[in-house]
């Protein structure tokens, strides 16, 4: 049996085969992603998420038909001010990119000058829907939220982008910290987006790099407990749980409406978190890809 894909979880991952640590080479993602947007799961799939400085390279040209309407999410590697030049390649070979995601500061560094370069470079990003702002959980977050949020109120398409994972164990925020930004994001009226770590659906500890990762189930119930109005204190438990059956319950109660503020995370693996959504439930069906 298989059915289609939730509302609640529409679009929840990006495919970013092209990243660490599937490092799939261009022409096997694209061949991949032309199956996932082909398969019954297509809803569960955002844009193929492509770095700057492949797009700037000219590696697109040649392996994209202008008529299939390939949709990306353009990632900075580049640096902010390269990103004009990197969409300028997109349009000729007929791909449409539906966001921008581009870090604005370091760890340590104030984000509030990268925010306000973004920003200058907004109107050079015509037909973009969505610009993710990759903020560093350190100094002056929650300046710069209010400064995206001030943005997005003037109508202006920004949100925020964590990490919520890396290479070091600082890269992994605490559930209270990821807690709090989910709260302050809530509290702004601000969607975000969530990179690294989010391997499985549920909080783990990782045997290789002895890393606790978070679960991207956990995130889903503490965005809902956000959005409901609750306590930081309740999303931050949601955080911790191990046990799949309170989160299953609050997303099992909501899963044919919108997914409130968190828009989604990006995996270098589409049919692992597919898998994983299948055994808890949350999607039925059999996969074909």
């Amino acid at each position: 049996m298989s059915t289609q894909v939730t509302t609640l979880l529409d679009g929840l991952v990006d495919d970013a085969a092209v990243f660490p640590p599937g490092s799939a080479t261009l022409p096997d993602a694209l061949a991949a992603h032309r199956r996932h947007r082909a398969a019954w799961y297509a809803d569960l799939v955002g844009p193929l998420l492509l770095p700057a400085s492949t797009v700037a390279a000219g590696e697109l040209t040649g392996l994209v038909d202008p008529g299939e309407g390939l949709v990306i999410g353009l990632i900075g590697d580049t640096g902010i001010a390269r990103l004009p030049f990197a969409l300028s390649f997109l349009a000729p070979d007929g791909v449409t990119t539906r966001q921008v995601e581009v870090a604005v500061a370091k760890r340590g560094e104030d984000p509030l000058p990268g925010i306000a370069e973004l920003l200058r470079l907004t109107h050079a990003m015509p037909g973009v829907e969505a610009v993710y702002a990759e903020l560093p959980l350190t100094f002056g977050l929650m300046g710069a939220l209010d400064a995206l949020a001030a943005a997005r109120a003037d109508g202006v398409p920004i949100a925020a982008k964590f990490r919520t994972g890396g290479l070091a164990a600082e890269l992994f925020p605490t559930p209270a910290e990821l807690a709090a930004v989910i709260c302050a994001c809530r509290d702004r009226g601000l969607p975000f987006k969530l990179t690294a770590g989010l391997h499985q659906a549920i909080r783990h500890l990782d045997p290789e790099t002895g890393f606790t990762h978070h679960g991207y189930a956990n995130v889903l119930a503490a965005a809902l407990a956000a959005a409901d109005g609750e306590r930081m204190e309740t999303v931050a438990e949601l955080l911790t749980v191990v046990d799949p059956r309170p989160l299953l319950e609050r997303a099992s109660a909501r899963l044919d409406a919108p997914r409130p503020l968190w828009v989604g995370f990006g995996s270098c693996s589409i049919l692992e978190p597919l898998t994983d959504l299948i055994r808890l439930g949350l999607v039925n069906g059999g996969y074909d890809a």
